[in-house]
Parts: structure tokens; sequence; C-alpha cells
């Protein structure tokens, strides 16, 4: 087949890495290729800077990110599939992360978590149907005597959460 074509004068063309972007999203890849492309081990922190400007990494960026670093789809994939830290998929308005370390666990984190899931009607690593809410586990933020711990759009730390807390927080959320 190959030399068919080849034959004919027709040479296949390789799709351009990243041509399925939206222009706006390969701008914040290359970017974040460039800020970091000389730094020894420059993947995680690339990764990093993509999801802090998306909020996810696309599935698309994958093979921008490995041409642009002379690496193979396959390694770049392989570190996204790895750490649960990065998002393959646009999160919600808002992302919870709740803490689900030892310390919180003893003061109750399990039933909060029961009521997380039941009350929003999602799974971790889920988005709630109407977009506002994407719910991620995380394990330890650093507040272990304060717990059970919800960590609210990376920068919002509630601590000593309850159902009835969560309940609050949730509402001002969506309001």
């Amino acid at each position: 087949m190959k030399q068919a074509r080849r034959q004919q004068g027709v040479i296949p063309i390789r799709p351009v890495p990243g041509a399925n972007l939206p222009a706006g999203q390969r701008d914040a890849v290359l970017a974040a290729v460039g800020s970091h492309r000389d730094r020894p081990g420059n993947l995680l922190p690339i990764l990093h800077a993509v999801q802090d400007a998306l909020g996810f990494v696309p599935s698309d960026a994958i093979a921008l990110i490995a041409f642009e670093l002379n690496l193979t789809r396959a390694e770049v994939h392989g570190v996204v599939s790895f750490y649960h830290w990065y998002r393959g998929e646009k999160p919600g308005r808002h992302v919870m992360h709740l803490c689900r370390a030892e310390a919180c666990q003893s003061v109750g984190a399990a039933a909060l978590e029961a009521h997380v899931k039941q009350s929003l009607g999602i799974e971790f690593h889920g988005t709630t149907p109407d977009g506002a809410v994407t719910l991620e586990p995380v394990y330890c933020l650093g507040n272990c005597a304060l717990g059970p711990n919800l960590l609210i759009d990376g920068d919002k730390l509630c601590a000593r959460v309850t159902p009835a807390r969560f309940d609050q927080l949730v509402g001002d959320m969506r309001a």
C-alpha cells in the first residue's frame, strides 16, 4: 500500500501535533513548554503549568508536549495517567479536595465522604451534572489537628467539616 502511494506520488502527511487544540489551549501548552523546556526533569512542571492554565491536561496536548520535548506520546501519557493530580477533562467551576488521610479518617472523614458523594451524586474524580463541582481525593492537607478537612479551589482550606457545614459550603458555591 505504501509503495503504491509513493509510486503514484502521494506521500502521507502526518498531522501536526496539537493541531486539534483550540488556539488558546495550544498557546497555553506552548507557553508552559517554553517556560520549563530547559529545566532538568521538565515534564512534571510543564504538566502542572498546563493544568494550572487550563484546569486539565487535554488529550491533544499530550502529542504536542511529546513533540516539543522529543519524547514519545506514551512517555507523556504514562506520566499523566500515573499521577492522580492530572485531569484529562475540564473540571467543574469549583474543585473540592476531600482529605482521606488517617488523621482525618479518625475524626469522621469516612462519614463525611459518604455524605459528600451522596449529596453531590458523584464519586471521586467526577463532576456534578450542572458543572458546578468536581470532587477529588487528597491524602493530607497538612491540617491534621483540625480534620476532617476540605480544600476548595486550591486556596480555601475548610477545617472540622461536618455534613451540615459541607452543605452550607456547596450552597454558597452554587449561589
